[in-house]
């Protein structure tokens, strides 16, 4: 089986918090980490998350000790829902 690890990075614009993760971050910019696998056994090629990192602290941290924390998605989604909630004056 293939496996695959795509990078991005997320912004908030506001203090956060995600399940996992012991303390409340600072607004700024994290990088992600997602593993992926490839299904097999299909006639395109598709793959399917089974791990997902954010690096801590933000990447404009002068920090030299950085942590890579396991994160759910659903939780990291929520938590940029509320943030852009929160922008955007809806919430």
């Amino acid at each position: 089986m293939s496996t695959r690890t795509t990078h991005s990075v997320v912004h908030f614009s506001a203090p956060f918090s995600l399940t996992g993760v012991d303390d409340i971050q600072p607004p700024g910019d994290y990088a992600i980490e997602e593993d992926e696998e490839q299904i097999d056994g299909i006639s395109w090629l598709a793959y399917r998350r089974v791990a997902m990192f954010i690096h801590l602290p933000s990447v404009a941290s002068n920090s030299r000790t950085t942590q890579l924390i396991a994160i759910d998605y659903a939780d990291l989604e929520a938590a940029q829902q509320q943030d852009w909630t929160g922008r955007d004056g809806s919430g």
